[in-house]
């Protein structure tokens, strides 16, 4: 795959960004693109490894050698069919799936890995450009309707898969909005709010029916979703992890996605009451993962006199750990464009109060530092450090700790067994609940997860929804072979 000699001639070069100094006053995309003739020798770099270890590492079953290759030769709308063969929104993996491809590309064991995530959005944005990517309604109908809630990645990829095996697909979103947490969970600095909408577009053309302010079981009754022959739940982990210390009902304590949802609504004239804003506030974001490193950039560009990131874990190796070694996702480091934007960062730090003045306005944080008592076949214990309290000023604090699952009251009212986390249970790969024509999908059945996993199930539920109807389906599978649909 690519040219033989490509992995030796050619070093990884990524997108740039643009300077800090810049970037900081707006909340568009950032990245500056690669030229096509450095993006070819980027695709030239893919080893013809023998066994492709990517293939397993990517959740979706993206043909990434076979992309490669046809990028390395300039065919472009080869590369396209192909990757639209596996993955029906490479735009959005794109953008921002962390690439577990890459950490177990086999050139990654000596080198640095094909840098598949960028070739893969260059792809598709090249097949946008060029118009290859158009609406294609399916060539005839059936006489089943299904139902989607929620419009996320695996709510859009099932409703995408079962409209093209011919049924009448109509797609419940309780915001006012398509695109789930890719549409106000997601900063625009990102993944601008124009690549949902475009996508949006063909499938809307394609036939399938969308209906935004629809919350089902509030203003919407369970009940209405009888008239369908099949429902596909995919609504998400939405109920957000608190802590249970002292203050935590402060003015100035702010979920993190309240505090970008926020954000990105006004960006785009919503009315938004009582913005929480980091304007010349002193910053604390607990939570160290991919949400609170938007937390971190969204504060920047609001004008945060100073932001500050906490971590309860300890702080990963700088390089991929003996304890995760190729091809498994690594322990390591990672520093975001957010970090890079100005942020102190601390390790092994626990909040132990929130302190208030006498109107329970957030004024600081008090904390200690701990450390991990590991013993084996125990469950690790959180030891505090003794002398190592301190108190630091804080205006805001926005907590980007997780969430524990999806909302319980949909499940309730459906009669939907739950697993125990929480989540809607349904065996994986066969993604039925207990009530037979009810499905589901993505982070709603799984718990919070990658992008790449929600579009995978979305797309593995539909073959199952469709095998249910119909007795049978066409519809392809990253394990099954089947007719594969271009784009």
């Amino acid at each position: 795959m690519g040219k033989i000699t490509g992995f030796k001639e050619f070093e990884r070069q990524d997108e740039k960004y643009t300077s800090v100094k810049d970037r900081v006053k707006h909340y568009k995309e950032f990245t500056v693109p690669l030229s096509e003739k450095e993006i070819t020798k980027q695709g030239s770099r893919c080893m013809d490894c023998g066994i492709p270890f990517c293939h397993s590492g990517c959740p979706l079953g993206n043909l990434i050698p076979d992309f490669n290759h046809m990028v390395h030769q300039g065919e472009w709308q080869k590369a396209s069919w192909i990757l639209h063969s596996t993955n029906n929104f490479p735009e959005f993996t794109g953008r921002l799936c962390p690439a577990p491809c890459e950490k177990s590309c086999v050139l990654g064991i000596i080198e640095d890995p094909v840098s598949i995530e960028n070739i893969e959005k260059n792809i598709v944005e090249r097949a946008f450009k060029e118009g290859w990517i158009k609406p294609q309604p399916p060539k005839t109908r059936t006489d089943k309707k299904i139902a989607i809630v929620g419009s996320g990645p695996a709510g859009l990829a099932a409703a995408q898969q079962l409209n093209r095996a011919g049924h009448t697909v109509t797609v419940f979103e309780r915001d006012d909005e398509i695109g789930g947490l890719l549409r106000y969970g997601i900063p625009n600095f990102k993944m601008e709010k124009g690549i949902i909408d475009r996508r949006v577009a063909i499938l809307k053309a394609e036939g399938i029916i969308f209906k935004t302010n629809v919350n089902v079981g509030v203003n919407y009754e369970v009940e209405e979703l009888k008239k369908f022959d099949a429902v596909v739940l995919c609504g998400g982990a939405t109920e957000r992890r608190s802590l249970p210390t002292p203050g935590i009902d402060a003015d100035g304590v702010v979920q993190a996605m309240d505090f970008l949802t926020q954000q990105t609504k006004v960006l785009f004239g919503k009315k938004v009451e009582n913005q929480v804003m980091a304007t010349n506030k002193d910053v604390i974001v607990i939570g160290g993962g991919d949400t609170g490193s938007d937390c971190i950039g969204t504060s920047n560009r609001q004008g945060a006199k100073s932001v500050v990131n906490f971590e309860i874990k300890p702080k990963p190796p700088g390089h991929r750990s003996p304890t995760t070694p190729w091809p498994f996702w690594p322990l390591q480091l990672k520093t975001s464009s957010s970090h890079q934007e100005g942020v102190e960062r601390n390790w092994l730090i626990n909040t132990k109060e929130f302190v208030t003045d006498e109107n329970n306005k957030l004024v600081a944080l008090k904390t200690v530092n701990v450390e991990w008592k590991m013993v084996p076949g125990e469950i690790p214990q959180l030891i505090e450090i003794a002398g190592t309290e301190k108190t630091w000023p804080c205006d805001l604090a926005l907590l980007a700790l997780g969430f524990t699952g999806p909302e319980r009251t949909l499940a309730d009212k459906l009669g939907i067994e739950k697993d125990t986390r929480s989540n809607f249970k349904a065996e994986y790969g066969k993604y039925q609940t207990n009530i037979p024509n009810i499905f589901t999908a993505g982070d709603m059945r799984r718990g919070q997860s990658l992008i790449v996993w929600a579009i995978s199930e979305g797309r593995e539920t539909a073959r199952q929804v469709d095998i249910f109807l119909m007795g049978k389906t066409e519809l392809p599978s990253k394990d099954i072979t089947g007719d594969l649909v271009a784009m």
